[in-house]
């Protein structure tokens, strides 16, 4: 084997391990299979109660509104749609309540582009549960990986992020090509050029994180969408580069300058897992703002009232500032409640007035009306937020805060919470997991189907294909179907 080989491109040793492991091949280990089941129900739940935004309700009428080949079914519509439409409905519907998974240092959602994906082509294709576990496997693998290329590992800089990329929805974009293309039974060669392919569509910037818009909730759509769709190309004779990613005009250079840390791709690849490590969102807000969130929770359990706070600095790393700080009065004063989920004054408000849902704040402390409500309002104004030393340090293995409130009467009190809940450090439990998914899934879907998903989801390693995991979740305008 020579050098410039295909196989030994970074893109070409990638393939071989998605091509390679499955039922058919290399076995998965039962971590990594356990881990795929948990992620598939927590994704199906935020779908659910997704459908109650007004940009789903513009999603799914236009998917829709375009028709053509029934071949898989969408949450929330009657009709069956083509696998890729599928694919970009379920992948903007995952992404929209910022409640999907989280994967550290590469600070990327995987889940939410790379599941809708595999669970598109399993129709078409009917795939066995096992198969697509085995594809959503590989195809996490891949965008962590192709992610984790981006971390500075010397100054922590994560270099998508700083350039202004959104690495969630161009690295989804080539492991949902990865997933795709395994289902439809592509060889190694089709793999590559499936990511090859999907390269060349891969795109997202994240400005709307920092001043509003929704468009980022499209952009795990767009991901798993262009995966797919590459993959139907790739299947059809099209083809891509083989050194699509660290090629002299590739998705490195074009993405990260040129500065990509080649061994975090392949090493240990198909030995060193990095799936069971990603971490489960178990507050519906951008990841940067749990920390705070539970240091707050702390506090309020500790006796702290709102009406007792003077001042209160919310110290994170100096990365996360211009995502949850930055500009500090839109921050203080979010006009939705999307704009609240990326806004640190607010969730640390939210915390300390004492939140819903089963884990301390949930979907319904994230309204356009509370994010507008004058107690809240002050509260947050008293919010600042600062990079700190200690918490860089961490970043981003963790995404820790310090929280120091000045009292009223004037103590100052502080709470440090250096590890995410939710990640290997603190993880959710197996029941904490399926609540979540009870949570919001049972905002729209009756007690009976919310109970069939998620037995459908545990049993999926072994089911023979996807119809009892899908089939519970057909509703239309909140109707069950």
């Amino acid at each position: 084997m020579t050098a410039t080989s295909p196989a030994a491109t970074l893109g070409g040793q990638l393939a071989a391990f998605a091509a390679t492991h499955g039922p058919a091949g290399v076995p998965l280990p039962p971590p990594v299979v356990r881990s795929v089941a948990q992620r598939v129900l927590d994704v199906l739940g935020i779908a659910v109660a997704a459908t109650a935004l007004p940009t789903s309700a513009a999603v799914l009428d236009l998917v829709a509104e375009r028709g053509g080949r029934p071949d898989a079914r969408v949450v929330g519509l009657r009709q069956r749609v083509p696998a890729s439409e599928a694919a970009f409905a379920h992948g903007v519907l995952a992404h929209s309540l910022d409640y999907d998974d989280t994967h550290l240092p590469s600070v990327l959602h995987p889940s939410a582009s790379v599941v809708p994906a595999a669970l598109a082509v399993a129709e078409p294709t009917r795939a066995t549960g096992a198969e697509v576990v085995a594809a959503i496997a590989v195809g996490l693998e891949i965008c962590v990986r192709v992610g984790m290329a981006g971390y500075d590992a010397a100054t922590g800089a994560n270099r998508y992020f700083d350039r202004g990329q959104h690495a969630t929805s161009m690295c989804g974009a080539v492991g949902s090509a990865a997933a795709a293309a395994k289902l439809l039974g592509l060889s190694a060669d089709g793999v590559l050029h499936a990511m090859g392919i999907a390269a060349s569509m891969a795109s997202g910037i994240i400005e709307s994180n920092r001043t509003g818009g929704t468009v980022k909730r499209m952009h795990c759509g767009w991901a798993a969408h262009a995966g797919v769709y590459a993959a139907q190309l790739a299947q059809r004779g099209i083809t891509g580069p083989a050194t699509l990613l660290e090629g002299r005009f590739g998705f490195f250079q074009a993405f990260l300058g040129g500065e990509f840390d080649a061994g975090a791709v392949t090493d240990g690849l198909g030995q060193r897992w990095e799936v069971p490590g990603i971490f489960f969102k178990p507050y519906p807000a951008n990841h940067f703002t749990h920390a705070g969130i539970d240091a707050a929770l702390a506090l309020r359990d500790a006796g702290l009232r709102p009406d007792d706070v003077a001042s209160v600095e919310l110290a994170v790393p100096t990365a996360t500032v211009r995502t949850i700080g930055e500009p500090l009065d839109v921050k203080q004063a979010p006009e939705t409640g999307y704009q609240a989920q990326f806004s640190g004054p607010y969730t640390v408000a939210a915390a300390l007035l004492g939140g819903g849902g089963g884990l301390g704040l949930g979907l319904d402390d994230f309204t356009d009306d509370l994010a507008r409500d004058p107690v809240r309002r002050r509260l947050m104004s008293r919010v600042t937020v600062v990079a700190d030393p200690r918490c860089d340090e961490i970043f981003p293995h963790q995404f820790p805060a310090v929280l120091r409130v000045r009292t009223t009467d004037g103590r100052l009190l502080e709470e440090a919470v250096l590890a995410n809940r939710g990640g290997s450090r603190r993880p959710l439990t197996d029941d904490e997991v399926a609540g979540k998914f009870r949570d919001n899934a049972g905002r729209v879907l009756p007690p009976e189907r919310v109970t069939a998903i998620a037995r459908a989801a545990r049993a999926l390693p072994d089911a023979a294909s996807v119809d009892d995991l899908l089939s519970p979740l057909m509703f239309e305008n909140g109707i069950p179907l």
